[in-house]
């Protein structure tokens, strides 16, 4: 049998879960479920059963947090395909075929989006192994989830009477209520989850019948693609041709070949907020949160608090709470929450993309205090790690050291400045900053100009490959 490769497909717009998943920083980067980030927990999922490293897709500004996320868990060296721009999952998965097959092999693809929840994760090993012969023979398969409610945020499968695996009758889109609960009475129906299983030479020959336009888009853009450690960056020009859109419609719908295994997994999308409620563990009152949450006299709530949220008297709601922002919906409206965030992008308001404090491959920083011509940052840099030599044309900087020890460019100068010891990077100065410790650096850094921009940096060397 071929052997088995995950795929991870790591995209998202960050609008679903608003104000603590952004489009910078999408709700897979986030630890919503557990102690795992839901990156870190799919890639757990599929450690005991993968016998080769994964394929991870991803959005090219995310990059970064992917590589380090599954670094930190001790995942293998994944390839991670870098999309210039979203083209919806048949272009994407189409990607992950031919850098698998890159090397003249043809595993099995499980393919799996990178921000669900599983519960039961033996049983969806189990499923896995049950499926893997039918797929290596030449199916596509696909994992139903056995539903437990009329729901009307899914898709739906309907797959031929019979016991495991079984051919797919139709795809339904998402019903109204009344049709979802018809769906429910009638059995044989069941959850679309997104998760499929087949060699990656099926899915190209099948994408090539309904679909050629996008596999020839998607070979161009995957053959002048360039390699950069462990990026693989897509074409731009030739990925941008390419037509969007998903597995689904491409070629699950059109196929013969389709199986559907249903599957009783404690699978969840985690959509919204009323969902992660669902998987989330409740007191005697139904109400769950995260941080430190008081409730009185409340009852079917959830709250995520970075400082103290207190609920009083109040039934059914979600507060979420982060440095710079607050959401607070009824529980049965939280999908209404993109709303807000188009909002937030027709206003061009950072909040939208960005949190307050923004992750970089070196480390993040921390807008804590801004004015009309001074901002200060809480800035940490990684052991190791370097910030590009750079200049700025409208600001000047000071850096204080709170802890670990920094190496500091200044023009012709290197200082190495350890706790509580400064230095002034005038405008106009070229300078960088290090870490050659083995600690993480934290410093606060006051920034004063007519200009404090982050498109105010001119860079002349750079490891992450952003010099101008």
């Amino acid at each position: 049998m071929a052997k088995l490769q995950p795929v991870l497909l790591s995209g998202g717009s960050g609008t679903r879960l608003w104000p603590l998943s952004r489009e910078a920083y999408p709700k897979q980067f986030l630890p919503l479920a557990g102690d795992d980030t839901m990156v870190q927990a799919t890639w757990r999922r599929v450690d005991a059963i993968a016998e080769l490293a994964p394929i991870v897709v991803a959005n090219e500004e995310h990059r970064f947090l992917v590589a380090e996320q599954l670094r930190q868990i001790g995942a293998p060296a994944p390839a991670i395909l870098l999309e210039p721009v979203g083209r919806n999952t048949a272009p994407a998965i189409a990607a992950a075929a031919l850098q698998a097959m890159a090397d003249g092999s043809d595993p099995l693809l499980l393919v799996l989006p990178s921000d669900h929840v599983v519960r039961d994760v033996a049983g969806f090993q189990r499923a896995v192994h049950e499926a893997s012969s039918t797929a290596d023979a030449g199916s596509l398969v696909t994992f139903g989830i056995v539903p437990d409610a009329p729901e009307t945020g899914f898709g739906y499968i309907q797959a031929e009477t019979g016991d495991g695996l079984r051919k797919v009758s139709r795809f339904v889109e998402k019903p109204d209520a009344a049709t979802a609960q018809s769906y429910l009475d009638a059995g044989g129906y069941y959850w679309n989850s997104g998760m499929f299983l087949f060699r990656a030479s099926r899915y190209l020959e099948e994408l090539a019948r309904f679909r050629p336009d996008i596999v020839e888009a998607v070979r161009a853009a995957h053959g002048s693609a360039r390699h950069d450690g462990d990026f693989v960056r897509l074409d731009k020009e030739a990925f941008a041709a390419c037509p969007s859109d998903s597995i689904d419609y491409a070629v699950f719908e059109k196929t013969d070949h389709a199986m559907v295994l249903p599957v009783d997994i404690g699978w969840n999308d985690v959509g919204s907020w009323s969902a992660l409620w669902d998987v989330a563990e409740r007191d005697a009152e139904g109400n769950a949160h995260h941080g430190d949450v008081i409730a009185v006299d409340s009852r079917n709530s959830y709250a995520y608090a970075q400082r103290l949220v207190a609920l009083v008297g109040v039934d059914d709601i979600v507060v979420v709470e982060t440095d710079d922002a607050v959401l607070v919906a009824r529980k049965d409206r939280v999908q209404e929450v993109k709303q807000v965030v188009a909002q937030l992008k027709k206003e061009q308001r950072s909040q939208a993309v960005l949190h307050r404090e923004v992750h970089r491959p070196w480390g993040s920083y921390d807008s804590v205090d801004n004015g009309g011509r001074h901002q200060v940052k809480r800035i940490k840099v990684k052991p190791g790690a370097s910030l590009s030599l750079q200049m700025h044309h409208h600001r000047a900087e000071h850096w204080i050291v709170v802890s670990g020890t920094a190496k500091v460019t200044r023009g012709d100068e290197t200082l190495l400045l350890s706790e509580n010891e400064s230095t002034y990077i005038p405008l106009g100065v070229k300078h960088r900053l290090e870490n050659p410790g083995k600690v993480p650096l934290e410093l606060i850094e006051v920034q004063s100009g007519s200009y404090l921009g982050e498109d105010d940096i001119v860079r002349f060397e750079d490891v992450y490959g952003r010099s101008q």
